[in-house]
């Protein structure tokens, strides 16, 4: 679809070669933010070796880009309506694209470190592309937000293998431009492919800066210390002061968006039962799912001289992703058909099953060859694909169609909190079973870590089965 054709034309319909299009290009665009995004994790050794800096300063190549992503998704679904869309997208891929840049060229590691801020804004795209979607591709909305939802699983296991090899081949700045090609690729893709902007702007708009700023630090606070999981143990009066901090901030920011006349984020709306349960399960399901995930991750890099794990390096084990990135992506195309016989609240309550059967065959057996392992990760992403594809259902069900990019972002940003949690949960149940002295924590340790992701994985399911039980709005709809 060219970008000078109008909303209106294409919702005649008559274009389904231009629907093709910019389904195509929505799924594009998200892919590569999250691929981008998803580039810090298998660098953060070489990193430290090309830049001479310690593991954990490395480690913020990748905690800077989620931070500035968290606090980008929500001031980008508020900017990024219908009359202006276009030019939030298109001047957001620029920023990524310089950010890329930035990554690749010989200087000191701060400014490495600003390419991968700007890199990380990128990562509030999802939701913009959702509400397109929503907007323009009608009968086919429904499967594309679905597989945006996914994009971001998908999008991990493409990034982490590719600049694997890349790094090990020819080095971390020939991963990194990776990033700068994608990101060219993907600003190009939007200047062709989507709509012009509506026309119709509203009489009365302003941006709610002081709430975005308020709801940026609260972010911020959590995020860095669940993100710096060594704090839990060697810190934790620090990672109790910054998360009470944190959340007295959240506290003024919602009174704030109470007030204001154009808030960041329309609370009333998060209010209503469905959505606010669906951003529960969301935050409840994302740190059951991260949990298992770098569980695996890191099971299989670990050497079997310590008596389990597979020895791995970080090209194989960038491999292990790809069945979870490919059932994921399959999870987001059957979704969307099972949805014609299945709510979206069952939908949740399957997928939340897959996660925890996952959980299970971890927790149980890990000693069947590496191929075990490999069948599990390819299981959680099946389930991660299922239950991100199903969740934008239960939300837009009930939002309407001008709030969908701020509902979407507020959704995107509490999976990236759960997320982080996850992660840093791992890293301290790990950090308690490791003897004093050791590198590796004992075995039973991944047992403990697997059955907490279970156990919360079954809380995700009574909580969505719950919900359902008891919500009382209109049935779902385009």
């Amino acid at each position: 679809m060219n970008a000078s054709t109008t909303p209106e034309t294409h919702h005649s319909g008559t274009d389904k070669r231009g629907d093709t299009n910019m389904v195509a290009a929505l799924v594009f665009i998200a892919l590569v933010v999250a691929a981008i995004g998803s580039l810090g994790a298998p660098l953060i050794t070489s990193v430290a070796e090309d830049y001479d800096v310690s593991l954990s300063t490395a480690q913020w190549t990748l905690t800077i880009t989620l931070l500035t992503g968290a606090v980008a998704t929500p001031l980008l679904g508020r900017l990024g309506a219908a009359h202006r869309r276009r030019k939030v997208v298109l001047s957001t891929l620029t920023v990524v694209a310089l950010g890329s840049v930035a990554t690749v060229v010989p200087a000191p590691f701060v400014v490495l470190l600003l390419g991968r801020a700007a890199q990380g804004i990128g990562l509030g795209l999802t939701a913009l592309m959702m509400a397109t979607a929503r907007q323009h591709l009608r009968d086919r909305a429904e499967g594309t937000i679905a597989m945006l939802s996914v994009a971001s699983t998908v999008g991990i296991g493409v990034g982490y293998p590719i600049a694997s090899l890349l790094v090990q081949v020819w080095g971390v700045r020939a991963a990194y431009l990776l990033g700068v090609v994608v990101a060219v690729a993907a600003l190009i893709t939007a200047v062709v492919a989507l709509p012009a902007d509506s026309t119709a702007a509203p009489a009365e708009e302003s941006v709610d800066w002081w709430g975005a700023s308020l709801l940026s630090v609260g972010l911020v606070a959590v995020l860095v210390v669940t993100s710096q999981s060594s704090w839990w143990s060697s810190r934790p009066m620090v990672v109790v002061s910054v998360l009470l901090g944190g959340a007295a901030v959240l506290a003024v920011w919602v009174a704030v968006e109470r007030k204001v006349a154009h808030p960041l984020v329309d609370l009333t709306a998060l209010r209503h039962p469905a959505v606010a349960g669906a951003n529960l399960v969301m935050f409840v399901s994302g740190i059951a799912m991260y949990l298992l995930f770098t569980l695996i991750t890191r099971f299989v890099q670990t050497p079997p001289e310590v008596g389990y794990g597979y020895g791995l390096n970080e090209v194989e084990a960038g491999l292990v992703l790809v069945p979870f990135s490919a059932l994921g992506f399959v999870a987001g195309r059957v979704v969307p058909k099972a949805r014609r016989k299945v709510s979206p609240f069952g939908l949740l309550i399957a997928n939340g099953v897959v996660i925890a059967l996952a959980c299970v065959l971890f927790g149980t057996v890990r000693d069947m060859g590496v191929a075990w392992p490999i069948a599990i990760m390819g299981l959680l992403g099946f389930g991660v694909g299922g239950f991100s594809a199903a969740m934008p259902q239960v939300i837009l069900a009930v939002t309407p169609s001008e709030e969908t990019a701020a509902a979407m972002s507020v959704n995107q940003v509490v999976r990236s909190v759960g997320f982080s949690i996850g992660s840093a949960a791992s890293g301290v149940i790990l950090a308690a079973h490791t003897m004093t002295g050791t590198f590796s924590p004992t075995n039973s340790g991944y047992s403990t870590a697997a059955w907490t992701a279970c156990a919360l994985a079954l809380l995700t399911i009574v909580l969505t089965a719950a919900i359902n039980a008891s919500r009382n709005d209109r049935p779902p709809s385009q």
